[in-house]
């Protein structure tokens, strides 16, 4: 745990300077006992909620209480690294916040702080909730390395986005190295263009939309926490009926990211015939990891730059694709859905889309040919699906590892309609399950009917047309139910 100490100075014209601790902390959600700062409270037990200012920003020495009987001013104590910036942003600019905390014996632990007034108004960014977009980013956010500098914090929020330039600014300086290096940095250069007037007007709009997309998504470290293999477990079954073999395969990979509390270094790749459930696998997969997901669908792709995007050097020019999938999740960390790989070789004459896909797959890091800066990517887990691992080239194969998913088998077939697919169907229309009525025939005419088919899709669509048809007797002849037979079944789904 790092120590600033701070001596008093010999300058009576300005305030004493205080020895506090500065510690490292990763917690998302503040407490009295984890808190984000202590301020001391020898002098006086403070309010649970109290109004006041950081005082002496470039030292970061103390917060001014006011109270009934006039302003009291308390010492830092501690302080969490990540927001040693925003405190010192707060007292620069005189913004008026409100403290919630709780008085223990080692000091008025806070783990809550808004904004309630701004003093100075000189900052516009304050006046829009940059305050609880830069605290909630913060949070949600791991504590800058070791050798910490005056120049960090960190926050994120759902409710506000980075547009402007002051609030681009804003968030930089109270950001510092909680961001990583290479984007820190980046920012900083772009942000000089953004702002000068020696560049083409068009050369500082695609800076600022650059700093404006890649400063609203939240780079998170590449810790992962342990995910119970029971709820694992539950949520596969509930997703995907059978399949034990490739339930196994997926459970595996839990029990290695819980013991490593990293993502495996291949991701998933799911062979099989249409219909199957790869997609549902993979679904299933990124609400286990509790990570949002983006698909890429390869059989659209042609042209690289789809991916990459294009450079800045045209005046329509935009992020890719994969750029435009980190924007959306709003985090670094998610699940890349991969659908057709195998389609992924047919480039036309541009280049070949899977080159740009092994950059990706090799979570080295990411570059865009308009944001041009490496996006880290050792949170992003790919699952990809292919009907015919054939058709993939052997550098992509070697990326993932494989899971052949097979066929269903007649009476697999017939369970997942009677168990899942009509039901699902029913409860969506509004019938109860004793107003259409499937008999053991009429099971075996659904599937006989889709015998040259892969997959459920079939089967699916078979149940809603089934319970349409139920329902449309139902209101129309104005009968009770609809008992399903074979010959039903036949003349209904020629």
């Amino acid at each position: 745990m790092p120590v600033f100490d701070f001596k008093s100075t010999p300058d009576k014209n300005r305030p004493p300077e205080c020895t506090y601790t500065v510690f490292r902390s990763d917690e998302s959600t503040p407490s009295p006992q984890k808190p984000i700062l202590v301020l001391d409270n020898t002098a006086r037990q403070w309010k649970h909620h109290s109004n006041g200012i950081f005082t002496n920003p470039v030292k970061r020495t103390a917060f001014e209480f006011q109270e009934d009987d006039g302003t009291q001013s308390a010492d830092i104590l501690q302080i969490d690294a990540r927001f040693l910036n925003l405190l010192k942003w707060l007292g620069e600019n005189h913004i008026t916040v409100r403290l919630s905390g709780q008085n223990r014996a080692d000091g008025y632990a806070v783990y809550r702080i808004r904004e309630t007034a701004f003093g100075g108004g000189s900052k516009l960014s304050a006046e829009d909730g940059f305050l609880q977009f830069m605290i909630e980013r913060l949070l949600a956010g791991s504590a800058p390395d070791e050798d910490v500098d005056d120049d960090e914090l960190d926050e994120t929020g759902d409710s506000m986005k980075l547009t402007s330039l002051q609030s681009i600014t804003d968030f930089l300086t109270c950001a510092g190295r909680t961001l990583p290096d290479n984007i820190r940095l980046w920012a900083r250069r772009n942000l000089a263009v953004a702002r000068s007037h020696e560049v083409t007007p068009e050369e500082r709009r695609h800076a600022q939309r650059a700093l404006s997309i890649m400063l609203n998504i939240q780079w998170k470290h590449n810790y992962f926490e342990s995910i119970d293999p029971q709820e694992a477990r539950r949520i596969l079954d509930e997703e995907l009926y059978g399949m034990e073999r490739v339930k196994q395969r997926i459970i595996e990979t839990i029990i290695q990211i819980n013991r490593t509390h990293t993502l495996p270094a291949y991701g998933l790749l799911l062979v099989g015939p249409a219909g199957t459930g790869k997609s549902q696998i993979a679904y299933a997969v990124a609400r286990i990891l509790k990570l949002p997901w983006s698909t890429l669908d390869m059989s659209s792709i042609h042209d690289p730059e789809q991916l990459t995007g294009s450079s800045r050097i045209y005046a329509n020019a935009k992020p890719g694709i994969i750029m435009e999938a980190f924007s959306i999740a709003g985090e670094s960390n998610l699940v890349f859905i991969i659908n057709e790989l195998d389609k992924a070789n047919s480039g036309k004459g541009n280049g070949n889309p899977a080159d740009v896909l092994l950059t990706l797959l090799d979570n080295l890091g990411f570059t865009d040919n308009y944001i041009e800066c490496m996006v880290p990517t050792f949170g992003v887990y790919p699952i990809a699906t292919a009907n015919d691992k054939s058709q993939i080239s052997a550098p992509l194969m070697s990326r993932f590892a494989v899971i052949e998913l097979p066929d269903y088998t007649p009476e697999e077939k017939k369970i997942i309609f009677a168990r899942f697919a009509l039901p699902k169907v029913l409860k969506r229309m509004g019938l109860r399950e004793e107003e259409c009525i499937v008999t053991e025939s009429a099971l075996d005419a659904v599937v006989a009917v889709f015998a040259d088919t892969t997959g459920i899709r079939d089967l699916e669509q078979a149940a809603e047309h089934m319970a349409a048809n139920a329902l449309y007797q139902i209101e129309a002849n104005h009968v009770s139910q609809v008992v399903f037979d074979g010959d039903m079944v036949r003349e209904l789904l020629a």
